[in-house]
C-alpha cells in the first residue's frame, strides 16, 4: 500500500530540490543529521529524529525535478534501509513548485505509520520554504529510548539551531567561556567532536571555512554514525585515557547542550530544549564532571541556582556559568 501526497511549495523547483535533499537544508525541516552522496547509487544516511536514522540508496536524480531512492530504517528488521521506495517528483505550479511524494513497498501497517510521519514532514517542508527554517521539530524534543546516543544527537539538533543564526559579525563576540571568542568556542567544539568521535572510529575532513553551523553538523553526523555503529560497551581510548565508552558518548551531550548556551548568550540567541532532555543532560553533568575533575576539562567552580530554576539554568550553573537566561 503506498502513500501518496501532495504539497506546494512557493519556491521555484531547483530552491525545492535542494531543500529536499542537501544536507543543509534537509536539518531545516526533517533531519537532525544528514549524510547525502547525490548521484545514482550514492548512498544516504538521515537521522530523522534522535535514536530513528533513516538509510537508503538513490537511484535516479534529475536536478530540479525528481528523486528516487530506497528507503528503509537502521534496526528494523521488518522494514530494514533499502526495502521500500520513495519518488519525489518536482512540478512547476502557480506561486511555487508542487511535490508529490509516493512510498511504495510498505505493508498496510507501515503505510499508516509512516503516512503520520510524512504528513508531519511535509508540513514542516512547507514552513521550511515560506520562512526559511521550520523551527525545532517537537519530535525530535524527548528521545524514546534516551540514553547517551539519543542525548547526543538531539543536543546536536538544539546547537545546530543556535549556530544557524550566528553571523560573521558575532564570530569576534566574547562567550561566557573568558579564554573563547564565538569563533575560538567553535574551534573547541570542532576539537572535542573530532576527538570523542574519534574513539568510536570516525575520521574526518574539517573545513573552517564553512559557515559555521555547516561545519559543527557535518563532524558531527560521523562521529553520531560511528558511536552508533560501535554501541557502548567497553572502553574508548582518547589520548591516554581510556574512559567507558558511556562516558566518552556522554561527554558529547554535554559539549552540545552547555555550548549552544554560550553561543546563544554570547549572541543573543535562544535555546530551544525540552525539560526532560535537559535533566537528563544534567544528570550526565554530575556523573563526570567530578570535583577533582571539573579544573582539567576547563569548568570553573559551580554557580548557585535555585533548586526550583529549569533544568538547562541548573546545568550552565552546574559547569560554572553565571545563568543569565539567553534571550
Amino acid at each position: 500500500m503506498p502513500f501518496d501526497k501532495t504539497v506546494v511549495v512557493p519556491l521555484d523547483p531547483d530552491a525545492t530540490f535542494d531543500l529536499v535533499t542537501r544536507p543543509e537544508r534537509l536539518r531545516r525541516w526533517q533531519t537532525v543529521a544528514a549524510r547525502v552522496d547525490l548521484q545514482a547509487g550514492g548512498e544516504y544516511r538521515w537521522t530523522v529524529v534522535p535514536g530513528h536514522s533513516a538509510a537508503g540508496t538513490f537511484s535516479e536524480i534529475v536536478p530540479g525535478k525528481r528523486v528516487v531512492y530506497t528507503w528503509g530504517w537502521e534496526g528494523d528488521d521488518e522494514l530494514p534501509p533499502g526495502s521500500s521506495t520513495v519518488t519525489v517528483t518536482l512540478t512547476p505550479t502557480a506561486g511555487g513548485t508542487e511535490v508529490r511524494l509516493v512510498h511504495d513497498g510498505l505493508t498496510d501497517e507501515q503505510a499508516v505509520r509512516h503516512a503520520e510521519g510524512w504528513n508531519h514532514y511535509l508540513d514542516r517542508l512547507v514552513a521550511a520554504a515560506q520562512k526559511s527554517d521550520a523551527g525545532p521539530d517537537d519530535w525530535a524534543a524527548v528521545p524514546d529510548p534516551l540514553d547517551e546516543l539519543s542525548s547526543a544527537e538531539a543536543t546536536l539538533a538544539v546547537v545546530q539551531r543556535v549556530l544557524r543564526d550566528v553571523t560573521d559579525e558575532d564570530m569576534s563576540k566574547q562567550t561566557a567561556c573568558t579564554e573563547f571568542t564565538v569563533s575560538q568556542l567553535a574551534d573547541h567544539l570542532v576539537g572535542s567532536i573530532t576527538a570523542l568521535g574519534g574513539a568510536a572510529g570516525a575520521t574526518f575532513d574539517d573545513d573552517p571555512g564553512k559557515p559555521v553551523e555547516a561545519r559543527i553538523a557535518d563532524l558531527a553526523q560521523p562521529a553520531l554514525e560511528a558511536w552508533r555503529s560501535r554501541g557502548l560497551d567497553g572502553t574508548v581510548t582518547i589520548g591516554t585515557n581510556n574512559p567507558p565508552a558511556t562516558v566518552a558518548a556522554g561527554i558529547l551531550s554535554i559539549e552540545f547542550l552547555v555550548h549552544a548556551w554560550d553561543f546563544a548568550a554570547a549572541t543573543g540567541g535562544e535555546v530551544a530544549v525540552s525539560e526532560p532532555l535537559a535533566e537528563y543532560v544534567l544528570s550526565l553533568t554530575h556523573k563526570i564532571i567530578t570535583p577533582e575533575g571539573r579544573k582539567a576539562i576547563g569548568f570553573d567552580d559551580p554557580v548557585p541556582a535555585p533548586h526550583t530554576s529549569d533544568a538547562i539554568t541548573r546545568l550552565v550553573a552546574y559547569t560554572g556559568r553565571h545563568p543569565v537566561p539567553a534571550v
